[in-house]
């Protein structure tokens, strides 16, 4: 169920765009030949269009944001996971060169030659970077995903298959209970009124129209995305809100199938999975997982319960789920 929330009023990163071309294997930083994935056996899945508007996977761009770092901890179960159901589309944007998972992605991972850091200014340099990539490709849907998300393919295609990218579409989930207010006693243009505005949290996903990535095209390209975040001095996902609501005075529609790790993910059960859009993990509370509850895999083996996901909600797709389902310890 989606509801649109409406109002009345609402150390220096800089980044390449890689140009892309035809097989999307050539950077602007060097050249690396796609290869299948050579040590990862599940069997990529097929995902069928929606009839009811045509939109087919190949319309839909999937950014993830991870950075070298995290390429062996985080990017090794979606590689064996979801991933698999839309390789063509999805890219990861990355803050370093790594032939080893340049291989694994088919050519599907781009240096931002952003700082590896979590500060604002290095995220809103990679999310730069992730716009200025859609902008170059002919797609009508941009969804961004962190490198702790699973994607429910099926789930993010039918939920696209709803609305019209010709439209304005800002589609998510916000993390907090009342509008962003901006502290400033200045107005950050001549036109600019006292910015109250939502965003949808980055770390559950977002999708965005293109038509509507058009009209961001003009304060977000080659890097003015990053001077933005400067100005408001607010991370990626809360500049995006800003440039969307307050400047654009588009609305974010809420769906609550995207889901980030500052929610209580085990309290969902295991019939309501299918339907959702974006899962994710953490650790809290010392070593207390917060990750969904289901059966499947031993704990050791999947402590993210990603492979376990992908058992559940593409059970064709995995050559080696287990035939005994195991239920997790309580987190």
């Amino acid at each position: 169920m989606t509801r649109a929330i409406r109002r009345d009023d609402l150390g220096h990163e800089q980044h390449l765009t890689p140009p892309l071309d035809g097989g999307l294997a050539k950077r602007a930083f060097g050249t690396f030949p796609a290869s299948p994935l050579s040590k990862i056996s599940p069997v990529q899945q097929a995902i069928s269009p929606d009839p009811q508007n045509g939109l087919r996977l190949d319309d839909i761009h999937i950014s993830v944001k991870t950075s070298k770092k995290f390429h062996r901890q985080r990017l090794d179960v979606i590689l064996q996971t979801w991933f698999n159901q839309a390789k063509k589309q999805t890219f990861f944007i990355t803050d370093d060169e790594d032939e080893e998972y340049q291989m694994k992605t088919d050519g599907h991972l781009i240096n931002s030659n952003c700082s590896s850091s979590h500060h604002r200014k290095a995220l809103c340099c990679k999310m730069s970077v992730e716009l200025d990539v859609f902008l170059l490709r002919d797609k009508k849907w941009f969804c961004h995903f962190d490198d702790d998300n699973y994607v429910n393919v099926n789930s993010l295609l039918s939920l696209l298959s709803q609305y019209d990218e010709k439209l304005d579409w800002y589609l998510g989930k916000p993390s907090i209970k009342a509008p962003l207010e901006l502290p400033y006693s200045k107005p950050l243009t001549s036109n600019d009124r006292k910015a109250i505005f939502w965003f949808a949290t980055g770390g559950a996903g977002f999708c965005l129209s293109r038509s509507l990535v058009t009209k961001m095209e003009p304060l977000v390209s080659h890097g003015q995305f990053m001077s933005v975040g400067e100005k408001i001095r607010l991370p990626d996902d809360v500049t995006i809100g800003y440039v969307i609501e307050h400047l654009l005075h588009v609305p974010l529609t809420v769906v609550d199938k995207f889901h980030s790790h500052l929610e209580p993910l085990h309290m969902m059960t295991e019939d309501v999975l299918p339907a959702q859009i974006s899962f994710s993990y953490s650790t809290y509370r010392g070593n207390q997982m917060n990750r969904v509850a289901l059966s499947g895999w031993e704990e050791q083996a999947d402590p993210t319960r990603f492979l376990s996901l992908y058992c559940h909600l593409a059970p064709d797709g995995h050559k080696n789920c287990p035939t005994v389902m195991v239920s997790p310890a309580p987190s």
